[in-house]
């Protein structure tokens, strides 16, 4: 295997149970995202009218905070808990955020206080909690949003309207000693995706019949997606581990997924009906691959245990060209999730208070303009 960790321009900019039903159908899709390509430039641009504050620090490393102030343009709010999803609302100016540990789900948009939606149960052991976060296509009518949340007795989806009790849409996920980790996309065809972790057992993941360790496909009530590759299955893809991530350009059918495997971190192109086939790319380092944000040219990862982003640029047929890069190193710390924007700006979660060095303005949530530059070095 090869670790590859270089200088480079860098951009970025960003679903069973068979008896379980969503209460609402899809019923219209999301656009695809904008454009990640890169923007020349010696230093990271962040989302501002004015310039970053000169404070004689490395030009690469952001201003410092006091208490819960943070003077970095980038920052959107701040003193949270650690970060397990990021969802973008309409317009891309603000989000919703929410806490792995907590079950809190916060609406957080620079220069407001962060409103809390939702608090939910959730069980954090085995890299569980709240770590999915999705909208409803037709969030611009309902305002509901759906989570993926580990339980006391399972991992789940429910769906959750603003002040409203959240409310299971799929229930009997098995949860286990580890991958409990989860993640939503909406796949721009009126279904939602689910990537599901194998609940520390290699055999659910295989296992046709256990909703563990799989990307699952299905309607608005819940049933298999029409055009599923089983027509009574939500199983779309089998054989993830611990996925972390789940992004792509629903308009091209293009998605991917970030997993933790056992002896490495990897990315995966996800082709639905297909086997999972060999990553796209690996990282025999475990870096701590969180969420990722992408375009048809372009995917953006977050690395939770190297505190930093990766970018890489794959081929039509879901390889890596090129030389992927890693950038923003030891910034903002720990990056646990990341979502794009329909604006093109990205946006990210922090987890130094799990882990890490926090601040004293940590957790965050970041909304960043394509930054440039970066440290690497090659194997």
């Amino acid at each position: 295997m090869r670790r590859v960790l270089l200088s480079t321009t860098v951009v970025l900019s960003t679903l069973l149970a068979g008896c379980a039903q969503f209460p609402e159908e899809h019923t219209r899709p999301w656009g695809d995202p904008p454009s990640l390509e890169p923007q020349a430039g010696p230093q990271p641009s962040f989302e501002s009218e004015a310039p970053p504050p000169q404070t004689g620090t490395a030009p690469d490393q952001p201003a410092q905070p006091v208490g819960c102030e943070d003077p970095s343009p980038a920052v959107v709010a701040t003193c949270l808990d650690p970060i397990g999803a990021i969802a973008v609302l309409p317009g891309g100016t603000a989000a919703l955020v929410g806490e792995r540990a907590t079950g809190r789900v916060l609406r957080v948009e620079r220069g407001a206080k962060p409103v809390e939606l939702a608090r939910i149960p959730v069980d954090a052991s085995g890299g569980g909690g709240l770590t999915g976060l999705a909208l409803s296509p037709t969030y611009h009518e309902d305002e509901l949003f759906y989570a993926y949340v580990t339980t006391s007795s399972d991992n789940q989806v429910v769906r959750v309207a603003a002040g409203d009790r959240p409310k299971p849409v799929l229930t009997g996920i098995p949860k286990g000693p580890s991958g409990n980790s989860g993640a939503l996309l909406d796949d721009g065809q009126g279904a939602l995706l689910v990537a599901t972790g194998n609940a520390g057992n290699p055999g659910n993941a295989a296992n046709p019949q256990s909703l563990a360790g799989k990307l699952l496909r299905i309607d608005g009530f819940g049933n298999p997606a029409q055009g599923n590759p089983d027509s009574k299955s939500p199983v779309a893809v089998s054989g993830l581990t611990d996925p972390r991530g789940l992004c792509g350009t629903p308009g091209l059918g293009i998605y991917w997924v970030t997993d933790r495997l056992g002896g490495q971190d990897a990315l995966f192109r996800l082709k639905l009906g297909e086997p999972l086939g060999s990553p796209s790319w690996t990282w025999s380092d475990r870096p701590g691959v969180t969420g990722c944000a992408a375009d048809p040219s372009t995917v953006v990862v977050a690395l939770e245990d190297a505190a930093a982003l990766y970018t890489l640029s794959p081929a039509p047929d879901g390889t890596v060209t090129g030389q992927p890069a890693k950038v923003m190193e030891k910034t903002y710390g720990r990056f646990s999730a990341a979502a794009l924007a329909p604006d093109g700006l990205i946006w990210l979660g922090t987890s130094n208070k799990d882990g890490g060095a926090p601040i004293s303005s940590d957790d965050r949530v970041l909304r960043l303009e394509p930054p440039t530059g970066g440290t690497a070095g090659k194997d």
